[in-house]
């Protein structure tokens, strides 16, 4: 049996649509690998997402909310709330304020609860109670270089750099910056 033109156009019919089919599904293996890695890419040098445990930053953040981190080239500023790493005698990750940075100047009056930076006077409507604990560490009136001063929200209850157990904390052992609250959804927002 001899083929005829007809049965030669539909073979080559076939093959340029097995051929399509075949490409179009290489390009979407292939998106869908390159879409794997940027979101790779992203979340290890650009974004982390972390669980918070303990009550010591409400009622800015909540305990078991997961926070959103930014963490490519990022240095502490005053009001930052940040994520410190296990590297500094801790078990876990815990985060806090950035309350005074590297050659600032910082006095707290533990009779008032007011807390002073570089000789201002801190406007602090986040915190759910006043400074009134010093927790036994010795703070310094300057901030040595390398290091910041951090405090959790919740005054009352929060172990942080007014302790021996934690006291400055080397700026290397800072994670990132939180952004955002991504869970719980009624939860979701900035994080000032």
């Amino acid at each position: 049996m001899e083929w005829e033109p007809r049965d030669r156009m539909e073979l080559n019919e076939q093959k340029k649509e097995y051929s399509a089919v075949t490409r179009n599904c290489f390009e979407w293996v292939e998106a869908v690998v390159t879409s794997i890695v940027v979101v790779v890419l992203l979340f290890t040098f650009l974004f982390r997402v972390v669980n918070v445990n303990g009550q010591s930053m409400e009622d800015t953040i909540h305990n078991e909310d997961k926070v959103l981190l930014t963490n490519l080239f990022y240095e502490p500023e005053n009001g930052d709330v940040v994520v410190i790493s296990r590297a500094q005698h801790f078990e876990e990750p815990i985060i806090k304020r950035v309350i005074a940075t590297e050659g600032q100047t910082l006095k707290i009056d533990f009779n008032t609860g007011d807390v002073y930076v570089d000789g201002v006077l801190l406007d602090e409507p986040y915190i759910k109670t006043p400074t009134t604990d010093n927790e036994g560490g010795e703070i310094p009136e300057v901030i040595p270089e390398g290091y910041v001063f951090v405090m959790g929200d919740n005054r009352g209850n929060s172990l942080d750099s007014r302790s021996e157990q934690i006291g400055l904390i080397d700026k290397r052992n800072i994670i990132g910056k939180a952004q955002y609250i991504v869970f719980p959804f009624d939860r979701i927002g900035g994080i000032g």
